[in-house]
């Protein structure tokens, strides 16, 4: 039902996005109004061929959905799912004496309008009505002051939907082709899969240097400092600087001749030499610290803070965001700007000295400009609705809601609160060897004076090892020439490390640095490229799969210009000005599709695909060896001169190295001949599938029994197949065994009429008697089960759910989840180990294990596991399957 106000007869019809915005809205207006939600987006692009109107099935561009031989017009139609939705506006337009459209502001939500006035081609006035917030005044102000859609915004908009439409329609089957099946190629989403993937392979090519140096603590004699001792690291020898982290490359060698590179055994020998030496305060350098407040969140900000202190993914922060937008808590979400309104400054000013105190706030308020370059400002950044901000106490919100409400209203708060102030020292301690050799150490420390606004927010770090901008180092109260004890003096090792890999906060961050896509799809690429299979995570590590290599291997080789890095960005700047009316839509089509001005375009590069060797594509010769890794159509495998065997689901690129190669190889790899059955002559071979080994029976071809009648592949008959169980293995399974396996299902006899038959089912092993059917305690029961025992087992009550065994103990406990304050466990389920409070459960990933995962990391699967709603049971009918045949019954063999 349309959410209505005041009288039935309202005269004024305001479509909106969603039912909850709806809902929202219809509370604030007054009467005459009644506000209905067009369910997201009614109409677009065909997505498969039974949506392109008859009368365009013909044409060579329908499978595109964009006619590119005349001004790339699109072919929209509506859902099919939207269809009653639409009849249902147009019904209620019919009684209505003017339509707003109050979609979103940004520039989809004004596509979606002028979507909207399309299909329903309203007879009466139209508004647009645009707001920031979802609070009575502002909602108040929106219908006071309506605009005109902005048909700018919508050219910006749909060329875009056209540009990705043309990309994904045409570079996919590429990949179908050349690399795997049902693959998708994407504007932004394969960019930025190529970011991680690049940065992979700056992880597989780099080289650990080592490196040494010294750790003094040295003591002050002085009692009564606070601290009296302090630690330094040996920072030079004989005048020259001694090697750090930062002198090496990747290969593993330094840079530079100008410094000492100190081995192990060269540093232990220093330390000997300076035994007993004496230490004296070279130098004291002291500098005022200034931090200033952090500005207020925007889309890509609040996503990586999200990221970073809730262990929120990119998605769900925007989910839960949506969720407050929606219901007044907070403002629009979609958003790369970091300005505030002069209402929210004061409501931020005024609760900053109600909590902190007048000396917090400075005497004038504090303006942010945002330094991205294609920045909407006429945006406002992400902060609590309303003229006066509610606490997260005042606002009655729990679990996540309430979390990253508060993460946003600390944020805002405390952008327009003092600086932190304090002092940066730094010290320099000079020393000499037995050998008459200079050492000197240094030390750095911090102290705070005034914390400011740290006193309400401290921003998290990518880098667990950064110091937060609130910790404070302190060193004893020194000056120059003041002599120190040497209390100990330790030999400290030291490893260069690779880039880190990407985590969703660190992407988001790079994808807005080089300015590729909009920062409101960011959530969206991301989620898309973990759907797809490119990209797995470990940890809160983005890691690509061998899948993504392939991909992107294909795509930089034959499609460079479309995965170009500046490219891509210079796209979004294209439709900034078509937005910003600098271009026009039609021309910059063409250029994309066709090319110009000696550019080669989309169409001229998916048409001749003959140069491009698939098997090269897809392999990657591991280094050192003559072992390749190929992607295949059934997952990666290692090829060494026809010889093949799988390579582990959940292995990272850089765990397959050469040794790694060689002992998957050393693995028992199946096709292993065990020998006849006595009974049917068949071989029987011992097998490593995809899911696990098993044995099967290999059948005569179709050629050897009726080389004139050629039986259809449907009707032919199939081998027996059988999974090995739990204690069996490839290399020890026997002929006796296979045939023991291959003889279930097993007929145990007759009960009631009915037969009993012993199956082992994806659940475990079990007797089934009609319809009726019994677990088994173990996998072996199969072949020793009498009818007798069957006739008990069925004469008890049926045990359901978990309460058919004790509840195993939990594999480990992680702690207490943020969002529902419950013990987090692992746990051994039937599908695999899965993370669960009690009330959720939420399966592992790929790249998550037991030993490895954390409690922020089973938070972020059980959160996303509550977004999900339960699928809606289908009603269609489904034809049962064909019934498995039971062997025959024979006795059981010892």
């Amino acid at each position: 039902m349309p959410a209505k106000n005041g009288s039935a007869g309202g005269t004024r019809l305001v479509i909106v996005e969603s039912p909850a915005k709806a809902k929202t809205i219809a509370g604030y207006l007054g009467s005459g109004y009644i506000v209905e939600s067009s369910i997201g987006h009614i109409r677009d692009l065909p997505e498969k061929a039974d949506d392109i109107p008859e009368k365009f099935k013909g044409e060579a561009w329908a499978r595109l959905g964009v006619n590119v031989e005349h001004e790339f017009e699109p072919l929209y139609v509506v859902n099919p799912d939207k269809r009653s939705q639409v009849s249902k506006l147009k019904q209620l337009l019919k009684d209505a004496d003017e339509l707003y459209l109050a979609t979103d502001e940004d520039r989809e939500g004004e596509a979606i309008a002028w979507h909207l006035r399309e299909v329903l081609k309203p007879k009466v006035p139209v508004h647009r009505m645009v707001f920031h917030e979802i609070t009575p005044q502002a909602i108040r102000d929106a219908v006071s002051n309506p605009r005109d859609l902005n048909l700018r915004l919508v050219d910006a908009q749909e060329t875009r939907r056209i540009l990705d439409r043309l990309y994904g329609y045409e570079v996919s089957p590429v990949l179908w082709k050349k690399v795997k099946p049902r693959l998708s190629a994407g504007r932004v989403q394969s960019v930025a899969t190529r970011l991680v993937v690049e940065r992979e392979r700056e992880r597989l090519a780099f080289t650990s240097a080592h490196y040494w140096d010294l750790q003094a603590l040295f003591d002050t004699n002085k009692p009564e400092e606070r601290p009296r001792d302090f630690t330094a690291t040996l920072t030079s020898v004989a005048g020259k600087r001694v090697a750090q982290g930062r002198d090496f490359a990747s290969t593993g060698q330094l840079k530079t001749s100008d410094v000492l590179h100190l081995s192990e055994a060269a540093a232990g020998e220093l330390a000997g030499r300076l035994e007993g030496a004496s230490f004296a305060v070279k130098s004291v350098e002291r500098k005022p610290y200034t931090r200033k407040p952090y500005a207020p969140f925007r889309t890509t900000t609040l996503q990586q803070e999200a990221s970073r202190k809730l262990g929120f993914s990119a998605k769900y922060t925007m989910q839960v965001a949506q969720r407050l937008y929606e219901n007044g808590f907070i403002t629009y979400m979609r958003t790369d700007s970091i300005t505030l309104s002069e209402t929210a400054v004061a409501a931020a000013r005024s609760q900053a000295i109600k909590l902190y105190g007048s000396a917090y706030v400075p005497d004038k308020p504090r303006v942010y400009s945002s330094k991205v370059k294609s920045a909407q400002e006429a945006h406002e950044a992400i902060r609590p609705s309303g003229e006066e901000f509610r606490t997260p106490g005042e606002t009655g919100l729990s679990g996540d809601m309430f979390r990253l409400y508060e993460l946003i209203w600390q944020r805002t708060v405390s952008s327009q609160m003092k600086d932190a102030v304090g002092e940066s020292i730094s010290v320099k301690v000079a020393g000499r060897s037995s050998a008459g050799e200079d050492v000197e150490f240094s030390a750095s420390g911090r102290t705070i004076t005034f914390y400011g606004f740290l006193k309400a927010y401290v921003e998290g770090a990518d880098d667990p090892s950064t110091d937060r901008d609130d910790s404070e180092k302190r060193l004893p109260n020194l000056a120059e020439g003041d002599a120190l004890a040497l209390s100990r003096l330790d030999v400290a090792a030291h490893s260069t490390k690779p880039p880190a890999r990407y985590t969703e906060a660190s992407l988001v961050k790079e994808l807005e640095d080089r300015e590729i896509g909009r920062p409101s799809t960011y959530a969206s690429i991301i989620g898309t490229i973990l759907d797809r299979g490119y990209v797995f995570k470990k940890g809160t590590a983005l890691v690509p799969s061998f899948l993504a290599f392939a991909v992107v291997n294909l795509l930089e080789q034959h499609f460079g210009n479309l995965v170009d890095y500046d490219f891509t960005a210079e796209m979004e700047k294209v439709l900034d000005d078509i937005a910003n009316d600098r271009a026009e839509r039609v021309p910059e089509l063409q250029r994309f599709y066709y090319g110009g001005d000696g550019d080669e375009g989309l169409k001229e590069m998916v048409t001749d695909l003959g140069d491009i060797d698939a098997k090269e594509i897809s392999s990657f010769p591991i280094k050192g060896t003559d072992i390749v890794i190929r992607v295949g159509r059934y997952g990666p495998y290692l090829d060494r001169d026809g010889a093949r065997v799988n390579v582990p689901e959940d292995m990272t690129p850089d765990e397959l190295t050469a040794d790694k190669a060689e002992e998957l190889f050393a693995r028992p790899t199946g096709d292993r001949e065990l020998g006849r059955d006595p009974e049917t002559g068949h071989v029987i071979v011992a097998k490593d599938g995809r899911f696990g080994p098993y044995v099967t029976e290999i059948l005569p071809t179709q050629e050897e029994e009726t080389p004139k009648k050629r039986t259809r592949k449907a009707d032919a008959p199939k081998p027996r197949t059988s999974s090995l169980f739990k204690s069996m293995s490839l290399d020890t399974v026997t002929l006796d065994d296979a045939l023991r396996l291959l003889s279930i299902p097993r007929l145990v006899g007759e009960l009631e009429g009915e037969q009993v038959v012993a199956h082992n089912g994806k659940f475990g092993p079990y007797l089934k008697k009609g319809t009726d059917s019994r677990s088994l305690t173990s996998e072996d029961d199969l072949f020793t089960v009498s009818i007798e025992q069957a006739k008990e087992l069925f004469a008890q009550p049926k045990q359901r759910g978990r309460g058919r065994a004790a509840a195993a103990a939990p594999l480990r406990e992680l702690g207490e989840d943020p969002n529902s304050k419950k013990p987090v466990v692992v746990k051994e389920g039937r599908f695999g180990p899965y993370v669960t409070d009690g009330e959720t459960n939420a399966s592992l990933r790929k790249g998550d294990t037991v030993e490895d995962i954390t409690i922020e990391r089973a938070a972020e699967l059980l959160a996303e596991r509550r977004e999900r709603a339960p699928a809606p049971k289908k009603t269609t009918t489904r034809k049962a399957p064909a019934k498995k045949t039971p062997a025959k019954k024979a006795p059981a063999k010892s």
